[in-house]
């Protein structure tokens, strides 16, 4: 399993750790309005909703929220939100996926019209950013009380891809059919994952210059900031 470049790299990150929680927040309760909006509010004859249900408690959201938004979807006054993405260039040649949930998709389309009025980049045809990326399962687990070796062939057991090492992490990287798998084995051993998602990696970097670099990370930043927006990936080498 050869290592690939920092997930630094693929998730812009700056001072992100409040905001990424509220976004996780915010996406993990438009999933479970979605998911009673389509199958109904009994997660037992639900998937769609236990399994929102359930990154609700990974993500440690209160159980009177969880089900407070169970009973607000089943109002028919409230929107159901639907899943998008947008692909954009950035500077140099940057190629961007921005991940939306949203239910207003006028709205959405004018913020991201502002953002790149504001700070640049162009929309890109569906397809021109996206066939440079992959969805995969990562997985970053702090190294501290952690060995390597017993993580490295735990994954490796479970169907993991690839495997590297941050200044102070380790990276497991799966297929999306075994990022589950290797997720609830790594938890089995007591470790504790800091972050666990399905994300766009990049096949290919693309390296810039300082101010192109910084033009990019502006842009990125200002997206990010969107009500709508849960995550922006990127092939910038930063």
């Amino acid at each position: 399993m050869a290592g690939h470049s920092k997930w630094a790299n693929i998730k812009h990150r700056k001072d992100r750790a409040d905001k990424k929680k509220g976004k996780i927040f915010s996406r993990v309760m438009k999933e479970i309005i979605s998911a009673v909006k389509q199958g109904g509010p009994d997660p037992k004859s639900n998937s769609k909703l236990r399994i929102a249900i359930q990154k609700a408690k990974d993500a440690n959201l209160p159980n009177d929220s969880v089900e407070r938004n169970i009973r607000k979807a089943s109002s028919s006054d409230t929107q159901n939100y639907s899943e998008m993405s947008y692909e954009l260039y950035g500077y140099g040649g940057v190629g961007l996926i921005v991940d939306i949930m949203t239910d207003n998709k006028n709205r959405t389309s004018a913020d991201i019209q502002i953002a790149i009025n504001k700070k640049g980049g162009t929309i890109a045809t569906p397809g021109a950013v996206s066939y440079n990326f992959d969805r995969k399962g990562v997985i970053r687990i702090a190294k501290e009380g952690v060995r390597e070796d017993t993580l490295f062939l735990l994954a490796s057991d479970m169907g993991a891809e690839d495997f590297s090492v941050e200044e102070d992490a380790y990276l497991v990287t799966t297929p999306v059919e075994a990022f589950s798998k290797v997720k609830e084995a790594i938890e089995r051993a007591g470790i504790r994952p800091e972050e666990a998602e399905l994300a766009m990696v990049p096949k290919s970097w693309i390296e810039v210059s300082e101010e192109e670099m910084n033009n990019n990370i502006e842009l990125i930043e200002w997206l990010e900031n969107l009500d709508d927006v849960d995550s922006v990936y990127h092939n910038m080498k930063v």
